[in-house]
């Protein structure tokens, strides 16, 4: 997904000094905007006023596997970039492409939160104790995968249904009774002040998070070097290095952001030092009958293109077990 379109002149700023942060416009998208723009405040001494701007994925209807998951909440907010109608847009990670446009750069990868998927059922019921039969609300291929498999090996009798829609829309259906579960993403959860509304966090055993899930990217033109100096400030390390090796998994399995690929990079730590890295990773059918699922552990990479290694390897064994065979369509 490269972008080959000419750069173009940049617009004046709207106010002298402030810095325009391009965000997308529902409820979370706006709220860890706006906790990094308090951020950049801090690092940087000038005001950030947020601009607003509807993608591609907020418009549709459709569900996010047919019209191809890869870009469709980010393109909006880079052309804003390349227009220079924003000094530097946030993403959440897991939405992010993996091929990065030689005229933007990711300046900053904070902390991440917890990249846990839960479930907020009626009744407060964990996900173990659904009746017989449950209907399970989620818009994304890898949740059902998944699920199904976890239900299938354990004598669980559910059935995923797909969904889209934002916060409210998505827990309406469980206090409306249409459904008996959604499963949503703990950090969306915890950055708007939701997070007491979950009646189950998912083990990472057994729903593995997409790749990057619970993080941001904050994006600002290559060639703005204060700004990527400024911006840096805010990057976490340790969170930088274990996306991007889930990253490159998911790259190298050429797999869209929709495609049902779960990767999680756990950093182990021997009391306060962290020691090694974990890298796992699974693809499956959405209806949970067929999964490969590995996982790799080593020293931490202190490099990029090591962590760029770690996941190129996991997902060549991965391939090497047949997972192309069960992405569907794959996204080149």
């Amino acid at each position: 997904m490269n972008d080959t379109r000419e750069p173009r002149g940049r617009a004046a700023p709207a106010e002298a000094g402030a810095l325009r942060l391009g965000t997308r416009r529902s409820r979370l998208a706006m709220a860890q905007s706006g906790q990094v723009a308090e951020a950049v405040t801090r690092v940087t001494g000038r005001p950030v006023e947020l601009v607003e701007i509807t993608t591609y994925g907020d418009t549709s209807r459709e569900q996010l596997a047919q019209i191809g998951g890869t870009g469709v909440f980010v393109t909006a907010l880079r052309d804003a970039l390349l227009k220079g109608e924003v000094d530097f847009a946030v993403h959440s990670l897991k939405d992010l492409p993996t091929a990065q446009p030689d005229d933007l750069v990711v300046a900053a990868v904070p902390v991440r939160e917890d990249p846990r998927d839960v479930i907020v059922a009626r009744d407060a019921l964990k996900f173990t104790d659904l009746p017989s039969g449950a209907r399970i609300g989620t818009g994304s291929p890898r949740r059902m995968a998944q699920l199904n498999s976890y239900a299938r090996s354990h004598g669980l009798d559910i059935a995923t249904v797909p969904i889209r829609g934002n916060v409210d829309t998505r827990i309406g259906y469980v206090r409306g009774g249409e459904l008996d579960a959604v499963v949503l993403a703990a950090a969306g959860l915890n950055r708007i002040g939701r997070g007491d509304e979950v009646t189950d966090f998912l083990s990472v055993d057994t729903v593995l998070p997409a790749p990057g899930q619970g993080a941001l990217a904050i994006e600002c033109a290559a060639d703005n070097a204060d700004l990527v100096a400024a911006l840096a400030e805010l990057d976490d390390p340790l969170t930088r290095v274990a996306v991007t090796a889930e990253r490159s998994l998911l790259a190298a399995l050429e797999a869209g952001c929709s495609a049902p690929v779960g990767a999680l990079a756990d950093l182990l730590a021997d009391g306060q030092i962290v020691k090694e890295m974990r890298l796992r990773g699974v693809v499956g059918t959405t209806d949970g009958t067929r999964m490969v699922q590995l996982s790799t552990t080593g020293p931490v990479p202190e490099t990029h293109d090591g962590a760029m290694a770690l996941g190129r390897e996991l997902a060549a064994e991965m391939l090497a077990q047949g997972a192309a065979g069960l992405m569907g369509e794959r996204a080149h």
